[in-house]
């Protein structure tokens, strides 16, 4: 696999009049095409603080960010769906490509490819409050996706949903990163959500963070989420990444 970026020992500190509160500290890893990445760490010890940085949304103090591909795209899927209720499907999925002032031909024809492909063709012309939770993040999805992103930054985006919708909205959101060959870099709190997910785990410490670990996770097959979770590995690798967290709790 290409290696697409290299974060190599970054570091984040806020400062206030009073105090300064390091929140990320010296972090090193690289993200390779077509790779799934989780990230699993105590709360407020920093996971959406490293997203935030990819995008430019907070600065960094020191370290390297090391773009390995020209013109690196990221794409930024948050917790909420951030639909406005006033623009149908469509309208909101072309939301980003019009901010950008991409909204061309081919950018449309890419759009319509991906809601015919992901059965939301029907949908386009309703309003948000007509779907359900698991469809508009769907649509979210695709909305992300429209821009042609080489990495997806994922911030917890089921968290919202309950949990038999959560499983198959993830199987969905999945499928249609790996049809699309994209590489992703997810925030979550739910180690099983990642083990099923994921092709590495990074387990952050508690604040400021660090890399404890790191797993590779190997199973026999690489099948859907919801299949991944039958597989003889998956209960080893969540107790290890579970105690791995206790012990900073």
């Amino acid at each position: 696999m290409n290696k697409l970026l290299t974060i190599k020992d970054l570091k984040k500190v806020y400062y206030s009049e009073e105090k300064e509160i390091e929140a990320i500290n010296n972090l090193s890893f690289s993200v390779y095409d077509s790779e799934f990445i989780s990230i699993v760490g105590p709360s407020g010890c920093g996971k959406s603080t490293l997203l935030n940085i990819l995008t430019n949304m907070s600065s960094k103090t020191s370290g390297s960010i090391i773009e390995n591909k020209p013109n690196l795209k990221f794409g930024y899927m948050l917790q909420s769906d951030a639909m406005l209720p006033w623009r149908t499907i469509y309208e909101n999925i072309l939301l980003g490509l019009e901010l950008q002032k991409k909204k061309t031909k081919e950018n449309l024809a890419y759009v319509d490819h991906l809601l015919k492909t992901y059965g939301l063709e029907e949908f386009k012309d309703e309003y948000p409050d007509k779907i359900s939770g698991g469809m508009r993040q769907r649509v979210a999805l695709i909305r992300t996706l429209a821009l042609k992103p080489d990495i997806l930054l994922l911030d917890e985006p089921f968290s919202k949903l309950d949990y038999q919708s959560r499983l198959k909205v993830s199987n969905d959101v999945y499928q249609i990163i790996k049809n699309e060959h994209k590489a992703a870099l997810m925030v979550t709190h739910d180690i099983s959500e990642a083990i099923s997910l994921s092709d590495r785990i990074i387990v952050l410490s508690k604040r400021p963070c660090y890399i404890k670990n790191i797993y590779e996770i190997n199973r026999e097959k690489n099948l859907n989420p919801i299949e991944n979770r039958k597989d003889k590995n998956f209960c080893n690798y969540y107790d290890l990444i579970w105690k791995e967290l206790a012990y900073d709790e």
